[in-house]
């Protein structure tokens, strides 16, 4: 056992960044997603051109942002646009990766953000979701999707209550083809415990790996349907301390990977500021 402590965030933010490949294009959103997008920079991937939805094309970052509008997102970008531009660039398939969040994901990798039901119905769910904002943008029209979220049984389901965005719609060979979508579909989803990939053929989604101190039977147990598990299921490494390192440098306010807690802990923008600089570069 690693004596090295790093938390579930930490860890789904390395895993995903080793789903970045070196000179692609990738649209990323603020938050892990970003903090994956900087730590891959830093090791594989040091082309790795990064787009925000606001406009940003290419900017170098070394830490994450407060917000998309933060004037620290177009830190020495390729080009600075328009909301308008990055998208209508995604609609026509000009972007090699996205990464998505969601509430449900189901085994073809179909995910909710819409509404979960709890037997009441999408007039009156038990839970009244955001909604798509270009969440179906990226899983129709980018190349290939990484998914985080989550290993939790209310969010793994047979099918998700709202389809908000496509992944292998009914996991039939042709579906994305036939519903116009330009994107290959979802390639990994990375979780708190596992990663999953989809099988080529049935576009099922497979346990492909398990991270340390984690089993077959708990992951199994989590997923609301009858879990495939590859021949080959592999063990993720702890992270190493470079990596860990590299994260918390990207985050050095521990506001994306605190979560809730630790953004609420602050007084505001001005306390923000200064404990980023305070902890910048270690």
């Amino acid at each position: 056992m690693s004596e090295i402590k790093y938390t579930a965030s930490e860890l789904m933010a390395i895993t995903t960044a080793k789903e970045f490949k070196d000179w692609e294009v990738a649209f990323v959103g603020i938050g892990i997603p970003l903090v994956a997008g900087i730590t891959a920079k830093r090791f594989h991937a040091p082309n790795l051109n990064i787009v925000y939805e606001s406009g940003c094309i290419g900017p170098q970052k070394y830490r994450v942002d407060f917000n998309v509008g933060d004037s620290s997102a177009a830190d020495g970008a390729l080009c600075l646009t328009s909301e308008w531009r990055v998208f209508s660039d995604m609609q026509a398939g000009y972007y090699d990766v996205g990464v998505l969040g969601a509430a449900q994901i189901d085994k073809f990798g179909n995910l909710n953000t819409t509404a979960i039901f709890g037997g009441q119905g999408y007039c009156s769910p038990k839970v009244r979701l955001p909604g798509s904002g270009g969440g179906n943008d990226i899983g129709s029209n980018i190349g290939r999707v990484v998914v985080m979220l989550r290993l939790e049984p209310l969010r793994f389901v047979e099918k998700v209550d709202y389809l908000t965005t496509p992944g292998f719609l009914d996991g039939s060979p042709d579906a994305r083809k036939k519903a116009g979508l330009l994107g290959s579909g979802p390639a990994a989803v990375v979780t708190d415990k596992a990663l999953f990939r989809f099988d080529s053929i049935t576009h099922e989604m497979y346990l492909d790996t398990i991270y340390p101190g984690v089993s077959v039977e708990e992951i199994k147990s989590l997923v609301g349907w009858d879990l495939k598990v590859a021949a080959d299921l592999k063990k993720a490494s702890d992270p190493t301390a470079e990596e860990l390192a590299a994260v918390r440098a990207a985050d050095p306010a521990n506001l994306i990977m605190g979560g809730a807690a630790a953004r609420n802990s602050l007084s505001g923008l001005d306390e923000y500021i200064d404990v980023t600089i305070k902890n910048s570069g270690k």
